[in-house]
């Protein structure tokens, strides 16, 4: 298997460049559906020497990519149809966990950022802090809300944005043990970005992520708005 540095050396590579370059727009094929998609909606894997499927989140690892949709469905598709192994047009053993350990890295990377934000001092926590902010001059561009957490508490967040005409990503898809564990404190529930690059990485993952975890809908059925995040 791919050595974890090598991962890990992509991860930052990612980190440091190519999202922050918000003119970067190339598009791949997804070897699932054949459709042509940009690479923000779609996932690189490559196959390591000793023939195993990796998933290489950052673009950046060495050997042939092959592009599939950043969805649950389209990658447990891709291994149960042996499909990376066609595309390779080589032996490709794909573990029939792909889609689970590609989502605990999407995870992974993006707790990461979100610790990065808390240490920058981007980050704005808890309920009480994140409605004054979005009252400021300098308003958050990213809600963070706890899958597990209460709906009322994300509804008046949400009226307060609109009240103002604004209209922040939302980020719901990290349940609360996840953000509690990202940014060190416990019961995370609420928080906030303010703009910068960091933002910018947090709905890039979260655009992913939602193609693995379904989106929380409130009491009524009704998905909250997310901006800028697909």
């Amino acid at each position: 298997m791919i050595a974890a540095e090598a991962i890990e050396a992509g991860d930052e590579a990612m980190r440091t460049s190519a999202i922050d370059d918000a003119s970067r727009s190339r598009e791949r094929r997804c070897i699932v559906t054949g459709e042509v998609r940009d690479e923000a909606h779609l996932i690189r894997f490559v196959v390591s020497p000793d023939g195993e499927v990796v998933p290489d989140l950052a673009a950046k690892l060495p050997g042939r990519g092959i592009w599939v949709g950043a969805e649950r469905a389209l990658l447990e598709r891709a291994v149960a149809k042996n499909q990376f192994a066609k595309a390779a047009k080589a032996s490709a053993k794909a573990s029939a966990d792909l889609a689970d350990r590609t989502e605990k890295l999407i995870v992974q990377r993006m707790q990461g950022d979100l610790g990065m934000a808390r240490k920058s001092g981007a980050l704005i926590l808890g309920f009480g802090n994140v409605e004054r902010a979005l009252q400021s001059d300098a308003p958050p561009v990213l809600l963070i809300e706890a899958s597990d957490g209460a709906e009322d508490g994300r509804r008046k967040l949400w009226a307060v944005a609109h009240a103002r005409g604004l209209k922040p990503a939302v980020l719901d898809r990290l349940s609360a043990a996840e953000l509690s564990l990202a940014l060190g404190r416990e019961n995370v529930i609420h928080a906030a970005l303010k703009a910068g690059a960091l933002a910018e990485r947090l709905k890039f993952e979260a655009g992913r992520l939602s193609g693995f975890r379904s989106r929380k809908t409130d009491a009524a059925g009704s998905t909250p708005v997310h901006e800028g995040i697909a």
